[in-house]
């Protein structure tokens, strides 16, 4: 009889190790307290328009990316078109042309010296770095295998050089006011943002990868879960997981918050860390390490606040990433703003109805002050409204008539995501230590002390980002496979495109 597997979570994570295990041969259900399955990589519906909530620059959207046979295996692609961008963002000002981040480095480095011709050094040697990166496939090490996780050795200078620089100390470099000013905003808007993030995207970027999923993350996570259901794997929604049973210093399942028990011979967690470890755990399986993780929680949540307008305009000829600066700051959650950073999906007509576009600006913020905003829930919804109001006001003058030309609005806060992933504070982890993570394959949670057949699977386990969290799947189907002493196989999608999606391709 094939051994049971119980997974707590259909996010990417549990997505991934689900598959993984049920083409390993094992017996795999995953319990989701949500109606769909994504966690958080997930897209919503309003008034015919989608607004999507996770993905932007997918790694592994080419054939270079360690991540690629991932999403080959999980069904991903090639069923899946990609969307390659031709700029990462575009910065306008008042007072002269927009500063584009072209993908196409040598465009890049020719534009950089004609708007700032004084920093002309400092611009040549981000470009000659960046092409470096282009060649170092540091995202997708999580995915490769050891022979060539060593073949990487000749980043380590450049992971020396930049591995602590952020955006915002790197900008002090620059001589010209403007540059100054906007270059820590050029990644999500994320001024400390590390620029090893920075220089692997423009690398990355340029050889097509970090691109768009066509569809976005609704799509991407369903084509994971009907390749999950393929496989033999069952998914049960509307299943909160209130503890993890424990026998003999071995999880044997999960007791739901119904009251009713599963059980099975292997227990994995895609759940938020701290409601596993803590909550479901009771704390009694924990290092100095993790405890000490825990017990600072981060406030702050970067692009912790989504405010998404459907619009009846056509944004096909817009940036798909903008920085829009403006001379007075405006109150937004508490805390003055002297710029939008703004996601535009005119490239994927399947978000919108035909005409029409989704725009998204994304804000850092306090979890915190949400969680004490939420505690009147109509000082919560009209805090919601005042900053839908204030952005749409604000992108009047960039967008003329858009004011009456929106047709959905949707806000969405750290407590929103609470609500329907669980997931509660910010992230925690240098862009240091997760390199360093990937490279030697070592997490924070993804095995406890003193607890037999459990993994815990997803970003709070050491996973960054999507593509990561489903690289981190495979890896845990992997070491369950290894400790029950048998060969880990791996099988690719039989997907095939159909006549539309080959258009898109094509187009």
């Amino acid at each position: 009889m094939a051994r049971s597997i119980i997974i707590i979570g259909a996010g990417i994570g549990g997505l991934s190790a689900g598959c993984y295990a049920a083409m390993n041969g094992y017996n795999v259900r995953i319990l989701e307290s949500h109606a769909r399955p994504g966690g958080l990589c997930t897209a919503w519906t309003r008034h015919g328009y989608t607004f999507d909530g996770c993905i932007h620059n997918l790694a592994g959207s080419t054939r270079e990316s360690g991540f690629y046979p991932v999403f080959e295996e999980l069904g991903i692609l090639p069923a899946t078109p990609m969307h390659a961008y031709r700029e990462l963002i575009q910065v306008e000002r008042p007072d002269g042309p927009p500063l584009t981040l072209y993908t196409d480095l040598d465009r890049l480095e020719a534009h950089l010296q004609t708007l700032f011709p004084k920093d002309g050094a400092a611009t040549r040697e981000l470009i000659a770095d960046a092409k470096r990166f282009a060649h170092f496939d540091i995202m997708g090490l999580s995915a490769r295998p050891w022979t060539e996780r060593i073949g990487l050795i000749g980043a380590l200078p450049l992971l020396v050089k930049y591995g602590r620089l952020t955006m915002d100390e790197f900008a002090k470099r620059f001589t010209d006011p403007f540059l100054r000013r906007v270059f820590p905003t050029l990644i999500y808007d994320w001024p400390q943002q590390s620029m090893l993030i920075f220089l692997t995207f423009l690398g990355r970027c340029s050889i097509g990868d970090l691109g768009w999923p066509m569809g976005g993350s609704g799509e991407f996570a369903n084509r994971i879960a009907k390749r999950f259901h393929d496989l033999g794997g069952t998914i049960r929604y509307h299943a909160k997981a209130q503890s993890i049973l424990v026998e003999n210093g071995r999880a044997v399942g999960v007791k739901l918050a119904d009251g009713t028990e599963e059980r099975a011979d292997i227990v994995v967690s895609n759940a938020y860390g701290h409601t596993t470890i803590f909550g479901m755990l009771n704390g009694r399986y924990t290092s100095p390490a993790i405890r000490d993780y825990y017990a600072h929680p981060e406030d702050r949540c970067e692009m912790g606040i989504h405010v998404s307008l459907g619009v009846a305009r056509d944004l096909r000829e817009e940036p798909h990433a903008l920085i829009l600066p403006f001379d007075k700051p405006i109150e937004i959650a508490g805390e003055m703003r002297d710029r939008f950073y703004l996601q535009l999906f005119g490239f994927d007509p399947s978000l919108a109805p035909k005409g029409g576009g989704v725009i998204r600006a994304l804000f850092a913020t306090s979890y915190r002050r949400w969680e004490e905003l939420a505690a009147d829930p109509t000082a919560y919804q009209a805090e919601k409204q005042r900053i839908a109001d204030a952005v749409v006001a604000q992108l009047e003058p960039r967008f003329p008539g858009i004011t009456r030309q929106v047709e959905a609005v949707d806000v969405a806060t750290p407590i929103t995501t609470q609500r329907f992933t669980g997931n509660a504070q910010g992230f925690k982890a240098s862009v240091v230590a997760i390199f360093l993570g990937m490279i030697f394959g070592r997490t924070l949670s993804q095995t406890l002390p003193g607890l037999a057949n459990f993994y815990m699977v997803g970003q709070w386990a050491g996973g960054g980002g999507v593509s990561g969290a489903a690289a981190m799947g495979r890896n845990v189907a992997r070491a369950i496979c290894n400790g029950d002493h048998r060969a880990f196989v791996t099988s690719k999608a039989d997907v095939a495109l159909s006549a539309t999606e080959r258009a898109k391709v094509a187009a």
